[in-house]
């Protein structure tokens, strides 16, 4: 862990104390039903917008970071967020429709900004363990938050709920503003004119030279759909099953608990290993785990599918993010980042309906489909991982991932000691 830059601990702190507050995205629809006294349809309709307008931020964060600069964009990113969330229970009802995705829309900026910012500042060959320390923090926080949130609805309102989450995320901006540098250490002499030599691809053509990445994309995205069932139909499925809801917190509980102890140790113990044999052995647990609960929904299935899911996890989504990275040309870091971030988040948006539509039809094909479609997805990473991939361009590879572009600008950056 020591090649891992102070910048990325700090990071990782700030990242924590963000999650502890971030109550608003648990509380959301509960707050439009029960406070607002909003039709479910119609909330739905408000938390759906919210939520296209978090993938879309995804999406689209990395873009304006290689352009302006991650840092920046993590910064206004997370003014707006916090300003959107300070003002939401005083907006009257047409404005629910406009500032609340809006204030999505930046914070899926800011976790593509923070993504790019780890990219370039880890050395390549500790990507794995900078990534892995800001999905602890991340974790770590989230384990926290929902029950404090939980605490204040039950001894104060909803409005201190989103007052303090908005407060706390425009602290968290001031935070990042301290502890990230407004600009790296810059190349000079040979190294720059070896950095800067020939063309800058396009992000369609650094694509295309590098296809493990897209069908790394390809799996994540279908897998996303299969991994977000649990916060969608497995509840549904349970209870239809007799296993009410504190058997669903638990379930999470487990997830929750083993990432936190084993994903830190599991990236160190595997971090010289073939990333994509790490992915897709991940990706075929996930498909395991939902090929279980396809035996039939009971308590011990369902124990065992959650484990199956959580080692896959586990697996998969640390070295996915840093597989990403370290194949991404140092001007393209930022829209590679919010590639993988977007078909990461994918399932947000698509995983309810599609599940809830199939579960609706045919419930006993829900989780065999599943299990399919993840275990398709491991399958092409294992066999992209085997197969023949044809190498960079020599300019893509002197202009790539050696270094790390600079925080602010994204040109290429010197490695420093200490």
């Amino acid at each position: 862990m020591r090649d891992v830059p102070r910048t990325v601990w700090l990071l990782a702190a700030g990242q924590f104390f963000n999650m502890v507050v971030a109550f608003t995205f648990v509380y959301f629809f509960v707050y439009l039903t029960d406070e607002r006294g909003l039709p479910v349809a119609q909330a739905g309709l408000i938390s759906g917008i919210g939520g296209v307008g978090m993938v879309v931020g995804n999406f689209t964060g990395g873009w304006f970071g290689d352009r302006s600069g991650h840092r920046r964009v993590l910064l206004v990113g997370s003014l707006i967020g916090g300003a959107g969330v300070l003002a939401l229970p005083f907006l009257p009802v047409a404005l629910l429709y406009v500032v609340p995705p809006l204030s999505q829309y930046a914070g899926g900026c800011v976790r593509a900004a923070t993504g790019a910012l780890v990219a370039v500042t880890v050395p390549e060959g500790a990507r794995r363990q900078g990534f892995a320390v800001t999905r602890f923090a991340g974790n770590a926080g989230f384990t926290v938050g929902p029950p404090l949130g939980a605490l204040l609805i039950a001894h104060t309102s909803y409005t201190w709920l989103f007052v303090i989450d908005g407060i706390g995320t425009l602290v968290f901006a001031a935070y990042a503003a301290r502890i990230l540098p407004a600009h790296g250490a810059a190349r000079s002499g040979p190294d720059r004119a070896k950095a800067e030599d020939g063309p800058r691809q396009g992000v369609f053509a650094a694509l295309r030279e590098r296809p493990t990445v897209l069908v790394l994309l390809a799996a994540i995205l279908l897998t996303d759909l299969v991994y977000r069932q649990q916060y969608s139909t497995l509840p549904v499925d349970l209870d239809r099953h007799g296993l009410g809801t504190g058997v669903y917190g638990w379930l999470l509980a487990i997830n929750g608990g083993v990432i936190l102890l084993l994903e830190l140790p599991a990236t160190l113990a595997l971090r010289d290993r073939a990333p994509l044999r790490i992915i897709g052995s991940g990706l075929l647990l996930v498909g395991a785990g939902c090929a279980v609960l396809a035996l039939g929904t009971g308590l011990g299935t369902a124990v065992a599918m959650m484990l199956l899911l959580t080692a896959g996890e586990i697996l998969y989504k640390t070295p996915a993010t840093a597989y990403v990275a370290d194949h991404a040309p140092a001007h393209l870091q930022g829209r590679f980042q919010s590639l993988y971030s977007g078909v990461s988040v994918s399932g947000v948006v698509l995983s309810a309906p599609l599940g809830g539509a199939l579960y609706s039809a045919a419930p006993g094909l829900l989780w065999p489909v599943c299990a399919a479609v993840a275990g398709a997805a491991g399958c092409l990473v294992l066999a992209a991982g085997r197969g023949r991939v044809r190498q960079p361009s020599a300019a893509v590879v002197a202009g790539g991932t050696a270094g790390g572009p600079d925080l602010e600008t994204g040109s290429p950056a010197r490695r420093t000691s200490g």
